[in-house]
């Protein structure tokens, strides 16, 4: 099954099982934070720039940030690579592409 969130540019991104296992499998802490995971990309706190044209929307949960990395590669597709909480986001290093 393939569950479609919208991005802030209103681009539906892609969440197949695969990557969903992929994610859980390499981040177990994110296994019960599916629903966390889609709202962090249509109601992100922040997006960055990531490496290679890839976003990262990011969310505080509970003290930490929950980081999900995506692409948008048209104006009516994208997909997410990864998610996973951490703490050692430092903002002011970072390129801030949209804050809330």
């Amino acid at each position: 099954m393939v569950i479609k969130a919208k991005s802030i540019n209103d681009i539906p991104i892609r969440l197949t099982d695969e990557r969903w296992r992929h994610i859980t499998d390499n981040h177990d802490d994110v296994a019960g934070y599916y629903d966390d995971v889609l709202k962090t990309i249509e109601e992100p706190d922040y997006i960055i720039k990531g490496y290679r044209d890839a976003l990262v929307a990011l969310k505080q949960i509970e003290g930490k940030f929950l980081a999900v990395i995506y692409k948008e590669v048209s104006s009516d597709d994208g997909f997410i690579i990864t998610a996973y909480f951490t703490s050692r986001i430092k903002l002011e290093k970072e390129v801030i592409i949209w804050q809330r």
